[in-house]
């Protein structure tokens, strides 16, 4: 069966390349913790050195064990999103092809910082009167909207399936 290689690859290339130098952007145009403000009580850049999950889960937590935790999921994590490119997803599908790819694009992109500081680098901080969100990247980003992509799809097309096996009912006049 042939398959959308490059529906597959280049979306997640994009989200590789965006997400590495926007963070090569912040970590030399900014100090740890400095904020330069986008739009006044909405949006700031900030460089913040996450060691910790999404959402900042584990990030108080000095262990090695978490470190190692985190990079063998993510791992995992690669290898399932492979496994379903090559064995799951059918030719036509090219919805669930490009959810796949964008979260494969954010986990590389969060496991190269991750292997090589030791932290993922998070930057875009949005925020309204003092509800502050957790800061996140582009990567976090991309694998967000790709999990919820595919959700959506896969709800999506199992009504489709379903209504498919309804039996037809003729309206009587």
């Amino acid at each position: 069966m042939k398959r959308d290689y490059l529906l597959f690859i280049v979306p997640a290339l994009t989200i590789l390349l965006l997400d590495q130098v926007s963070k090569w952007l912040v970590i030399n145009h900014l100090d740890p913790h400095q904020i330069l403000s986008v739009i006044s009580g909405f949006f700031n850049i900030i460089l913040v050195k996450n060691r910790g999950m999404a959402f900042g889960i584990f990030s108080q937590t000095r262990s090695g064990f978490y470190y190692y935790f985190l990079i063998s999921t993510t791992i995992a994590a690669i290898v399932v999103i492979f496994f379903f490119f090559f064995y799951w997803i059918k030719r036509n599908q090219k919805w669930l092809t490009v959810g796949l790819s964008l979260i494969l694009g954010g986990a590389i992109g969060n496991l190269i910082d991750r292997v090589r500081f030791g932290y993922v680098i998070d930057f875009l901080d949005f925020f309204l009167k003092d509800y502050h969100w957790h800061t996140f990247n582009v990567a976090d980003s991309a694998v967000t909207v790709g999990t919820f992509w595919l959700l959506i799809n896969i709800m999506k097309g199992k009504k489709i399936k379903e209504d498919k096996t309804k039996p037809v009912q003729k309206r009587r006049r």
